[in-house]
């Protein structure tokens, strides 16, 4: 059996030693122009050199959540698309969104800038009761943000684009329900994969939507929110904030608006970041039950693009 990696801006040779580590029966190699032909590929960002070279692939591994770059390449025929099912994201993302829900619902933000200029200002207590917490999409890190919020006894509301159960959420599907889902939110977290239907889906039309007062918290990618309608709705005072992670442009450039506004917080692309070794021992589990003939997790529908 043949692995091949092509990891595009990340040092190769750490996740070759943990794949040849986990399977020492394998070649394991790190992709070159010209190389010989793998069974399987483990990429972030390949090139379409790659892919068309590496013609007969049986699966493709992305090492991230998301795989909308991906989709939009020429895939070899009959080669399997797999996205990681978590690969250590889950409590990473569980960890910003509940870090950035709190944050705004304790005022910290007011504190700090109150602390800055000396003064002593306790706030009154907010009920969190007033403040429903809805998550669009309910895959893997949606149900991780959800159960970390749980404990913090926020109403939750989940919109998904098939039906979706979870203990303690209110689930809402489709297009259709869009709308009730927004009505009942005041502070959206944005976990959603990027495809053609959901890009701009935070838009002034849908933020529009959310409780007055409303917070945005976008960790799936730049791409869902449109950024001129987020800046319109907080100087109408319809949101009141928002925590972004993604951006349309990354590094985000320096003169984007975002930098200077105080009602928005900036991070680098960290909410949730790839765990080496618990990535590869994933996928290696993957490509056994492959071998085996057997289904696994995690394929790739194209159509949908997720």
């Amino acid at each position: 059996m043949n692995i091949i990696l092509n990891l595009s801006g990340i040092k190769t040779e750490p996740w070759a030693a943990a794949f040849q580590a986990l399977m020492p029966d394998a070649t394991v190699q790190i992709w070159s122009p010209g190389a010989p032909p793998a069974d399987y590929a483990v990429v972030w960002a390949p090139s379409q050199q790659f892919l068309d070279e590496q013609s007969r692939l049986k699966a493709l591994f992305a090492i991230g959540a998301g795989v909308d770059a991906l989709v939009k390449l020429r895939l070899p025929a009959h080669t399997l698309l797999v996205r990681i099912d978590d690969g250590g994201m889950g409590v990473q993302m569980a960890e910003y969104v509940t870090h950035a829900v709190l944050r705004h619902f304790r005022e910290f933000d007011v504190y700090a800038q109150t602390v800055a200029e000396r003064r002593w200002l306790p706030r009154r207590p907010r009920a969190s009761a007033e403040f429903p917490v809805g998550i669009m999409g309910l895959g893997v890190l949606g149900r991780c943000v959800a159960g970390a919020l749980a404990r913090f006894d926020f109403p939750l509301r989940g919109w998904s684009r098939t039906v979706k159960s979870l203990h303690g959420v209110e689930s809402f599907t489709g297009p259709d329900q869009l709308a009730a889902f927004l009505a009942g939110t005041r502070i959206l977290v944005c976990l959603l994969p990027l495809t053609a239907e959901t890009t701009g889906i935070l838009n002034r039309e849908t933020l529009s939507a959310l409780m007055p007062g409303g917070y945005v918290i976008n960790v799936a990618r730049g791409a869902h929110l449109v950024d001129e309608d987020l800046i319109a709705l907080l100087d109408s005072g319809h949101l009141a904030g928002a925590t972004l992670d993604v951006f349309h442009t990354e590094p985000l450039p320096a003169d984007h608006p975002f930098w200077a506004d105080p009602r928005i917080t900036i991070t680098p692309h960290i909410s949730a970041r790839t765990v080496r070794d618990e990535t590869a021992s994933q996928i290696t589990t993957k490509i056994r039950a492959l071998e085996r003939g057997e289904s696994i997790a995690g394929v790739v529908d194209l159509a949908r693009g997720y």
